[in-house]
């Protein structure tokens, strides 16, 4: 589980550094400053949640099931929050008004608080 928790966050902090390259450069010509910053908002949490997988990965008392679960709701969570993000920041640049789909945001965000609650629970309940 840990090589593919290590290898999925490397892959996701690569497309994290491409998503940020071409929001600073591409779309800065075709976004307003509040859009920017918007696609700014999924990039940073992209990469957040990219770090604490490799943080996850490297824990050696966390047991299997609860990486598994952790490395899950991040995936999702980062899907949907960023995700969305990126679409509703880019929402004028296509004829599909994403709008419609921003409800999976505020999902994204609380499987991203599950997964960092996850951890606290283990170690809150963890015996020493």
């Amino acid at each position: 589980m840990d090589r593919r928790i290590l290898s999925t966050a490397a892959f996701i902090g690569m497309l994290t550094i491409i998503l940020g390259a071409f929001g600073a450069h591409a779309l800065k010509k075709v976004l307003d400053a509040e859009q920017l910053i918007t696609f700014e908002t999924g990039v940073r949490y992209q990469m957040y949640h990219a770090l604490f997988l490799i943080f996850i990965a490297t824990l050696k008392d966390l047991p299997e099931k609860t990486k598994k679960t952790i490395y899950f709701l991040t995936l999702s969570g980062i899907f949907l929050f960023s995700g969305s993000i990126y679409l509703l920041a880019t929402n004028n640049l296509t004829s599909f008004d994403f709008k419609t789909i921003g409800f999976v945001t505020p999902i994204g965000g609380l499987l991203l608080i599950l997964a960092w609650g996850t951890l606290l629970l283990h170690y809150f309940n963890k015996k020493s």
